[in-house]
């Protein structure tokens, strides 16, 4: 589990602000979470039999013996809420949330124990449409951060419970032939999960899977047509995607579309952003039959990607603007200049300098913090009621210029 020091929670800062203009220019309401909940919940909806549940949650006993367990993911989480709060039956909800998870796996390159999460929840809404504009959204975040060709769109349909339910029999039925090709992992799966072994990365498995069938070719008239509708609208929306028949969910509430951005900019190709049609969920703990789809992407992951790619050039330094206060009969005028400056521009930021010293340790403690300019106040300012401005990071001479003109000429400068 990492600390995020002051020098990067700038650009956790701006990942997240971007993140948040997106979701609601779209219409999305936040939903915040618990991060602790009922182990019994995430047992329900992820199962018994899953890595997550068997090995990588954080579960415990409470003072009164209840089972308690950290969030592994938060789709389960929404849904609870949503069923205990009355916001799903009957209704269409359009949901997001952004907050910690945590799973004990073996930590790696952009994936902690505790990671954070961005994603989506809609409710109530049958048609591909909602699924196109769940992909839409995502589609819009690559865009603003930049790397829109660094993704590709993978998508698949998994149909209904009981087309997959044939294409698991199918599927057995392959893979038993090939037993001997299986490593230990895929043999466990094909007992308890059998559509994991898809997932498989180990090059002798994804040999022995590559003339496997395939859940298109089992897709019952529904499916086959809500998936046809979902490309031709994404064709029509401009959205370039690759149809991959590996591409599955292990979960049996998983249903119809599913969906992930990867890339190769992180070395070999990762899952960025994972999404896809959930219906069975909601009735699953507890709640009435409704549709539902989203999607989640991890955070980490993806302020790695951008700093790998180097798109962090708009990330703003923590301070625009220095104040400096030279003697110690000037530390009272500079701190009320700061105040009211805060007062007028709400949203510059604005250190004033502390701890005393000479020009020379003022100013270099003002080029260390990022600032764009520096506010020299001196005994002759202070009397004549003006500021210096000094210009950090441009060939610009520096101007004396009155107080009460001074909030004028930072709206200009900072173009507020």
């Amino acid at each position: 589990m990492n600390d995020c020091l002051p020098a990067d929670s700038g650009i956790w800062q701006w990942v997240e602000n971007n993140i948040r203009r997106v979701v609601v220019a779209y219409g999305y309401q936040e939903l915040r979470t618990p991060i602790v909940e009922s182990t019994d919940l995430f047992k329900r909806s992820i199962g018994e039999v899953t890595d997550i549940v068997e090995k990588e949650m954080y579960t415990f006993a409470d003072r009164n013996g209840d089972s308690l367990t950290l969030r592994p993911e938060n789709t389960a989480s929404c849904v609870r809420a949503g069923n205990e709060h009355g916001l799903i039956y009957n209704q269409q909800q359009r949901i997001w949330y952004m907050g910690p998870m945590f799973r004990h796996e073996r930590p790696q390159k952009g994936r902690y124990r505790q990671f954070h999460q961005f994603g989506v929840e809609t409710f109530g809404l049958e048609g591909p449409d909602i699924d196109v504009e769940v992909i839409m959204l995502s589609a819009r975040l690559w865009k603003v951060f930049g790397i829109s060709e660094h993704v590709t769109l993978e998508l698949n349909s998994l149909g209904s419970n009981q087309a997959r339910a044939e294409y698991r029999e199918a599927l057995v039925e392959y893979l038993i032939e090939r037993k001997s090709q299986l490593d230990e992992d895929s043999l466990r799966r094909l007992e308890s999960n059998p559509l994991r072994v898809l997932d498989s990365k180990n090059p002798q498995v994804q040999e022995a899977i590559k003339d496997a069938p395939t859940l298109l070719e089992y897709l019952d008239p529904e499916s086959k047509t809500h998936f046809e509708s979902l490309c031709t609208k994404l064709d029509n929306m401009g959205i370039a995607y690759r149809v991959n028949p590996r591409l599955v969910r292990g979960l049996d509430y998983y249903n119809r579309t599913v969906f992930e951005w990867v890339t190769d900019s992180l070395g070999a190709q990762g899952t960025l952003c994972a999404g896809g049609r959930y219906d069975g969920l909601v009735e699953q703990l507890g709640g009435k039959p409704s549709s539902a789809v989203g999607f989640a992407m991890g955070i980490e992951r993806l302020v790695l990607m951008l700093q790998t790619l180097e798109l962090t050039s708009d990330v703003p330094d923590p301070v625009d603007i220095y104040v400096t206060a030279l003697g110690d009969s000037t530390e009272l005028y500079a701190m009320k200049l700061s105040e009211q400056l805060r007062d007028l521009a709400p949203q510059l930021r604005i250190q004033l300098h502390c701890g005393g010293g000479n020009l020379k340790k003022q100013m270099k403690r003002a080029d260390k913090s990022g600032a764009s300019i520096v506010l020299v106040i001196g005994e002759n300012e202070m009397h004549e009621n003006k500021v210096m401005v000094k210009y950090l990071r441009e060939d610009i001479p520096q101007v004396s210029i009155a107080s009460e003109e001074l909030s004028t000429f930072l709206g200009q400068y900072f173009k507020i």
